[in-house]
């Protein structure tokens, strides 16, 4: 506000010169016009200019910055050049450029002002809390934890910096924001003697059991020579083991390679128990409709499939849903728009074998939670293949039958009590199924079992992570005991942990 009177101060200043010019002006002697001229328009004459009558008219005399004439009406037309300095218009509009430029920087040091006047009520009210609850934390007799104590001292540093930015911007007398400094010290100090004279000394006795804990581990540590981070997986193949127990973190192995907008499919490793060193990989990602299987793609190793290179492609025209398996150089799928199952040999690309499935449920009647058109999921372990379904007469429910791999022959069912459109996918492993379900965005958990050995099922609660938010396809390897999981276009694997028998 000082800074627009300066500019007004000054304003008026040269606005006063101005005007002084201009009274000189009408001062000075006018043209005097003969009486037949009265009527004429009266033009005035500059500063330093004279006129003198004569019989007929008016006669011009030149000087210097001046030249007149007369029209044919009688009129003076005159040409005027002040001889003193001009109005300095371009030093005024410097000047008003610069009052700008100050104005601008007071509003915004003064809505600095505003901004810290109101921290400074926030804080007011945080302190006197403070001080109420460390006043009460001084009189109780009760034993605090650490994270009282943390959390009081977070809001004390919080306010400290405060009032050190207000030192560095404030300039003039800071003797409140000293004092208000040194109230904060203090009460830091405060607190921090109060977390040493805890009670029970409760925080003390914590911090010694971990460090004896730390020593007790270190020493174990150094006597066996080795600590065992979890069980050892049983042999390849094997199922000598008590099931699942727990499983790891996703590795990504790579992208689909049609690209991040093909969600759907299914990918895995070709198991074959004559063979199962075998190293075939296959990826079947499912077209823009989520639901036709088209293309499949053959990598003979890791390496290849992770630098799309030495692969082969096939197209199959009657594909669907991402329930794909691939067992002894067989892709099992089923097909389009039907119940039927399908065995397609994997060297020649030829359907082999085609068989409905007794009463299944198909064309997304009972797919799983979040993927469609995956009613009939097929899946392999380490006692063959199976194939994972609904039916009406189990209204929904899990259906889980044994298949002969050579001519799709249903060896065996069981139903289950788990509804199927509830679970997000599921896998066999050594004759137990297996189901997910989603918890958030980020985790998956294996929730469910079922025994085909004994009929018995139950919960289970195996956190799994996943990479993005919907989990397509599960497929188990029985040799490397790994799953393979397509997860919204990417292709993820995890390492199973299993519980050992006694």
């Amino acid at each position: 506000m000082s800074y627009s009177l300066v500019f007004l101060l000054v304003l008026f200043f040269y606005l006063g010169s101005a005007s002084k010019a201009l009274e000189t002006l009408t001062s000075a002697p006018s043209l005097t016009t003969a009486p037949e001229l009265s009527q004429a328009t009266t033009t005035w004459l500059p500063l330093g200019a004279a006129t003198s009558q004569a019989k007929g008219g008016i006669v011009s005399q030149s000087f210097s910055n001046f030249t007149g004439s007369l029209d044919s009406h009688g009129t003076c037309q005159c040409s005027v050049s002040l001889p003193d300095t001009t109005f300095p218009a371009d030093r005024v509009e410097r000047l008003e450029f610069a009052a700008l430029i100050l104005s601008q920087k007071f509003e915004k040091e003064f809505s600095k002002v505003k901004d810290y006047i109101q921290l400074i009520s926030v804080y007011e009210k945080t302190l006197q809390n403070l001080t109420v609850r460390v006043e009460v934390m001084e009189k109780d007799s009760i034993s605090y934890t650490e994270l009282d104590f943390e959390l009081i001292k977070l809001e004390v540093k919080e306010m400290h910096k405060l009032v050190i930015e207000l030192k560095k911007n404030f300039v003039g007398s800071t003797e409140i924001i000293d004092l208000l400094e040194v109230e904060i010290r203090n009460m830091t100090l405060l607190v921090e003697k109060l977390e040493t004279l805890d009670k029970n000394n409760v925080l003390s006795i914590r911090r010694q059991i971990l460090a004896l804990k730390t020593r007790l581990k270190e020493c174990e540590a150094s006597k066996s020579g080795l600590v065992t981070a979890m069980p050892p997986p049983p042999a390849p193949g094997s199922c000598s083991h008590g099931g699942v127990m727990n499983i790891s973190a996703p590795s990504v192995v790579q992208l689909n390679w049609l690209g991040f907008s093909y969600k759907y499919g299914a990918w895995g490793r070709d198991y074959s128990p004559e063979h199962p060193e075998r190293t075939l990989y296959w990826v079947a990602p499912l077209n823009s409709d989520a639901r036709s299987l088209e293309y499949y793609r053959l990598y003979n190793s890791l390496d290849n499939l992770l630098i799309y290179s030495h692969f082969r492609e096939y197209r199959i025209r009657y594909g669907q849903g991402g329930g794909a398996v691939a067992f002894n150089n067989n892709l099992y799928v089923n097909w389009y728009n039907g119940g039927n199952m399908v065995k397609i040999n994997l060297t020649t690309n030829v359907a082999t074998v085609t068989r409905p499935l007794p009463r299944a449920a198909y064309n997304n009647r009972f797919s799983y939670a979040n993927v469609n058109w995956q009613d009939i999921d097929f899946s392999v372990d380490e006692e063959g293949l199976w194939v994972i379904y609904a039916t009406e007469d189990s209204t929904g429910n899990i259906v889980i039958s044994k298949l002969n791999d050579t001519s799709l022959e249903v060896i065996n069912t069981w139903v289950t009590k788990q509804y199927k459109p509830s679970v997000s996918n599921a896998f066999m492993v050594c004759g137990i199924l297996y189901a997910t379900r989603t918890l958030t965005t980020r985790t998956e958990e294996i929730f469910y079992y079922y025994d085909t050995h004994t009929s018995r099922e139950g919960n289970l609660a195996i956190t799994m992570r996943k990479m993005q938010e919907r989990i397509q396809s599960i497929s188990y390897h029985p040799f490397d005991q790994k799953l393979y999981v397509y997860n919204d276009g990417y292709l993820l694997n995890y390492d199973l942990v299993f519980l050992q028998k006694p």
